[in-house]
């Protein structure tokens, strides 16, 4: 066996000209065989008495030529397509021809006719046949011993039959069948593979003839792809997607380069194409300046400004490292070379920063998503959130008024509404000082987006899950009921750069996010789809478990994006206008000005109180505050015990 392995080793090894070669001389001495043969079928007898035996040496070195001159041999035996055999067909036709015209012209009469037709036959049958018995070596010894997962392909169009010629010459996946929908094409052949209906993929599973499924469906809408993938979950298969269509366009993906499902599939509401004079209004032609820009949203806000071809985009950021990745992808991005990308590395609270920096590179409109996010953190460290959100918001703010900057949009969240967290609390006293601002009076126009939870963003539920699975569990849930809207970032972007377009002033705009997501299914359609079932009191042999790990301090069962259920509808059907009170200039001054003394003594209490007082709604539930209250003595004694 070890010898076979250096032998098939060293022939494939071999430089493609002596491959060549040795098919070359392979063939010529084949084909005089073939003559030979067939002869010997014409006149009905193994030992022919060959009348003109020079037609044995003719017949390969007139042939090997047309085969050689009509590129038979530059063709890549384990890739051999159609148009091998047609110059295949063609070659040995010439090469019939040629013989028999030999013959006849040296007075070769003894040699029937039929001869030269059996010749042609049998060659086109020798070396066809003899390419296809060396393809499938050649498969078998670079692929075959590998082990290949077997799979099903849904989706028999283009996309799926691309996939399923790629696979094939690949070493991971053996394509068993496709799967369509379409009752047409069921029970039909397509590249060698059955198409099944959704029945018989079924039944293959249930035999154990394959547990993972490839979408190839990049086409179809989220809809229809929630409808497939909805009738997968039942199964015991892992589904993974192939890329989006527009990526593989744009070289950004292979065909074959399978991905999990992407998360956003299993919302199922498809998107509202983007009205392109909102997009272009307040950024083609303009000076952009980006606050958060290495983020999750401030990041993407970027990427769809670049495509929208301002004269400026300016980048602000107190992260170095995703400062200059962010300026570099967007170098790559852009395709304008006359855009200027400028990057400023600082905070929001240095209001002097952002005023040098609207002034100097003439920042027409501002989009503010620079804040911290992440719940329990802010929770813990309450003072970082109210300098930040708050203050950095204010200075923000005033910086783009005191230039004259056109417009300021303000990234909000749901979690503004009646908040039990300080995150929640910050960012919608943000919205207030906006609020008060454009009650005020200005030439700045104010507005702020509010919405949900975007897939992909750091400390999204979903790559967690994802990593959680791949480890073998548990996956932690905090709570069996909780549920959160959720909406991909670069939809969100796109629809915040829209609704900035349609202010007027002081609006609290609000996407609509759908319907809310329970993270329990969430959680066990990821289990599913990735081929593991769920381990529970009814499935105590599954393989993944869920464990509930209790709400998180200022973590609400659910999230609400309106105070009420009187939200106005706007010229935009996915963007509504939320009623809000708002306070007076004054009142805001004033508590303002007893959050900066409460920053200066640290009094973290009176900043909750202060939040208590002016954010309608806000009620930290208490259990909640005693965990911030022990966590935070904790890390004092820690600090002391150092």
């Amino acid at each position: 066996m070890e010898q076979f392995e250096r032998y098939h080793h060293w022939l494939l090894g071999l430089p493609r000209s002596t491959k060549q070669l040795i098919l070359l001389l392979g063939d010529l001495l084949a084909l005089s065989l073939v003559f030979v043969l067939a002869y010997a079928v014409r006149v009905g007898s193994p030992f022919p008495n060959i009348t003109q035996p020079w037609l044995i040496l003719a017949a390969p070195l007139l042939t090997a030529p047309c085969l050689y001159l009509l590129g038979f041999y530059r063709g890549m035996v384990r890739h051999l397509g159609g148009d091998a055999v047609l110059s295949l067909a063609a070659a040995m036709s010439v090469g019939a021809i040629a013989l028999a015209g030999a013959a006849y012209m040296l007075n070769a009469y003894g040699t029937p006719r039929s001869v030269f037709i059996i010749y042609w036959a049998l060659g086109i049958l020798y070396l066809g046949g003899s390419r296809f018995i060396l393809r499938r070596y050649l498969f078998w010894a670079v692929h075959g011993r590998h082990h290949r997962v077997p799979v099903a392909i849904y989706g028999a169009g283009s996309s799926g039959i691309q996939l399923a010629t790629a696979l094939k010459n690949g070493n991971q996946f053996q394509p068993l069948a496709f799967v369509d929908d379409r009752v047409a094409v069921q029970g039909t052949t397509i590249e060698g593979l059955p198409v099944l209906s959704r029945e018989g993929l079924t039944r293959y599973v249930r035999r154990g003839r394959l547990a993972t499924v490839l979408l190839a469906m990049p086409s179809a809408s989220r809809s229809q792809r929630l409808r497939v993938i909805t009738y997968l979950e039942k199964l015991p298969v892992q589904v993974k997607s192939v890329p989006a269509m527009g990526d593989i366009v744009a070289g950004l993906a292979r065909i074959e380069e399978v991905r999990d499902v992407a998360i956003e599939d299993l919302l199922g509401r498809e998107p509202v194409p983007p009205r392109e004079d909102l997009l272009h209004a307040c950024i083609t032609g303009k000076n952009v300046l980006v606050t958060g820009a290495g983020g999750s949203i401030g990041s993407e806000l970027c990427r769809q400004i670049v495509r929208l071809k301002p004269t400026r985009l300016v980048l602000v950021e107190h992260n170095e490292f995703g400062l200059y990745s962010m300026e570099k992808e967007l170098r790559e991005l852009a395709q304008d070379e006359s855009l200027e990308i400028v990057s400023v590395l600082g905070s929001v609270v240095n209001r002097g920063l952002l005023e040098s920096v609207c002034r100097r590179y003439d920042v027409h409109t501002f989009y503010h998503a620079a804040a911290y996010k992440h719940v329990p953190i802010v929770e813990l460290n309450p003072s970082a959130g109210v300098r930040n959100n708050i203050l950095g918001t204010l200075t923000a703010a005033q910086a783009a008024e005191t230039v004259g900057v056109e417009r300021f949009i303000l990234i909000s969240t749901d979690k503004a509404v009646r908040p039990t967290n300080v995150m929640g609390a910050t960012k919608r006293f943000a919205e207030l000082i906006l609020q008060a601002l454009s009650e005020r009076g200005g030439k700045t126009v104010f507005s702020m987006v509010r919405f949900g939870n975007v897939l992909g963003s750091s400390g999204s539920v979903v790559p967690l899950f994802r990593e959680q699975i791949r480890c073998g569990g548990p996956v932690t849930v905090t709570h069996p009921e909780v549920t959160r809207y959720f909406m991909t970032i670069p939809e969100a972007a796109q629809l915040v750069i829209q609704a900035g377009s349609m202010a007027r002033g002081g609006e609290v705009f609000v996407l609509d996010m759908g319907e809310p997501v329970r993270i329990y299914d969430l959680a066990c359609a990821m289990i599913h789809l990735m081929g593991y079932s769920v381990r529970d009191e009814l499935h105590p042999d599954g393989d993944i478990d869920i464990n509930y790990t209790g709400l998180r301090p200022g973590e609400k069962l659910y999230e609400e994006l309106l105070f009420s259920d009187d939200g106005l509808g706007t010229d935009h059907p996915m963007i509504m206008q939320a009623r809000e009170d708002c306070l007076a200039w004054s009142q805001l001054e004033s508590a303002v000005e007893s959050f900066r003394y409460a920053l200066e003594d640290g009094d973290e209490e009176a900043m909750c109180a202060l939040l208590r007082r002016y954010v309608a709604g806000y009620v930290p539930n208490e259990q909640d505050a005693l965990s911030v209250i022990d966590a935070q003595k904790s890390q004092k004694e820690g600090a002391v015990l150092h």
